[in-house]
């Protein structure tokens, strides 16, 4: 029989760590793996007069490479001694959408996320990742506060 796996969409925000943790934590009592999955996306709207603006990107390997090294890498070192197999990817595409796809294709048990992300201004106007995946995801969501 196969391992569970348990998604966790991640942005490097409170809510992700938090939900990364929830999800570590049910792995170590369920035997389940962990694979961390943050989504970048090439801003549709860039509105100039908000200071909440997510930055226009400019070059898709640094943006990466940041990603890699600001959060992957120190969420992977943070639960590295747990007894739970951690992997990460990165994908470029919108987040709703990508953690649904990602959650099928690769028969994911549950999909951990957290309540709120970085983007408060892109939940005002677009609906919020974990809204959207409360309504088509076909697998446990579990919304981290």
């Amino acid at each position: 029989m196969n391992k569970c796996l348990y998604l966790v969409g991640v942005d490097g925000s409170e809510w992700s760590d938090r939900a990364t943790e929830r999800a570590v934590n049910l792995a170590k009592q369920t035997g389940a793996q962990v694979k961390l999955v943050y989504v970048l996306s090439f801003p549709i709207v860039q509105p100039m007069m908000l200071e909440e603006a997510p930055p226009i990107i400019l070059d898709r390997g640094e943006e990466e490479r940041l990603v890699t090294k600001n959060v992957l890498e120190p969420l992977k070192r943070k639960y590295s001694g747990n007894d739970v197999q951690l992997t990460t990817e990165l994908v470029w595409g919108d987040p709703a959408q990508v953690l649904h796809e990602c959650t099928k294709e690769q028969h994911a048990n549950m999909l951990f996320v957290g309540r709120r992300g970085r983007s408060s201004f892109a939940d005002l106007l677009l609906g919020s990742v974990a809204n959207k995946l409360a309504h088509r995801i076909g697998v446990p969501l579990v919304l981290v506060p």
